[in-house]
């Protein structure tokens, strides 16, 4: 009988601990590059990302909002360097990842500064290089199939998944801002589209704010150079970013905005 107890009040004991280990809410997460959180998210620099305002949109008693997005990293080296499989094991059913990667993917693959592109396209390519910067043998995979294990391994955690194409750089031609529909932006949407992941066109969404806004009243939103931008700058495009996800009725994000 004392034997049956032991069991019963041990087996209390864990189930206990297992319950206490669980999120208490879900959790909004965000990862990327400094267009989406830039340096230690503290604008030491002047220079702010737009994930670092997206928490003020949001009911923190209801929701964790966690921007993990980093400067300098690709959608390749946010994963070898095992940041996403960190955050991987703590994903939960009914947590969320927004994710937009691409503006660091174009660069070499093996230079001894950073090593960081990714073959472009979304297809199966890859290629062995020498990592100099970790010294080791890599294999690289394509933009595209980057951002596809994001999606799917996301998915496998039961959490939901949400791409963006990179935001547009203060670069214009005809008046226009010059948009990266035949490449990243493209890709990231056939992404999507293909993994049955949500989409957010950030690229063209934000270029079309700036044509409005006009190239005199932009150029400020832009003081070190054409891709980071200011506080002025990150607010627009996290407003943007906001308004987006409001308008997707099947996010089922409602409940948690303010």
């Amino acid at each position: 009988m004392i034997r049956k107890l032991s069991v019963l009040v041990l087996l209390m004991i864990t189930l206990s601990s297992f319950i206490m280990l669980k999120k208490d809410k879900p959790v909004f997460y965000i990862i990327g590059d400094s267009t989406v959180r830039n340096g230690d998210g503290s604008s030491r620099n002047t220079q702010w990302g737009w994930g670092s305002f997206i928490a003020d949109y949001f009911d923190t008693g209801k929701i964790s909002v966690r921007n993990l997005a980093i400067g300098g990293r690709s959608s390749r080296t946010f994963i070898t360097e095992g940041r996403w499989d960190k955050i991987v094991a703590d994903l939960e059913k009914g947590d969320f990842v927004i994710m937009q990667f691409g503006h660091n993917d174009g660069g070499p693959l093996d230079d001894t500064a950073r090593a960081r592109g990714t073959i472009r396209g979304i297809g199966e390519e890859s290629k062995e290089i020498y990592d100099p910067i970790t010294k080791k043998q890599e294999v690289v995979h394509t933009y595209g199939w980057y951002m596809r294990k994001y999606i799917r391994e996301a998915k496998e955690k039961k959490a939901i998944a949400i791409v963006c194409s990179p935001i547009p750089r203060n670069d214009w031609r005809d008046g226009k801002v010059v948009r990266s529909s035949d490449s990243y932006s493209k890709w990231a949407k056939e992404v999507a589209d293909n993994e049955a992941a949500y989409f957010i066109d950030l690229n063209n969404l934000i270029a079309s704010k700036y044509e409005e806004i006009g190239p005199d009243k932009v150029k400020p939103f832009f003081p070190a150079d054409h891709t980071h931008t200011n506080l002025d700058g990150a607010k627009i495009n996290a407003d943007i970013v906001i308004n987006s996800l409001r308008e997707i009725k099947s996010l089922k994000l409602k409940k948690f905005f303010k």
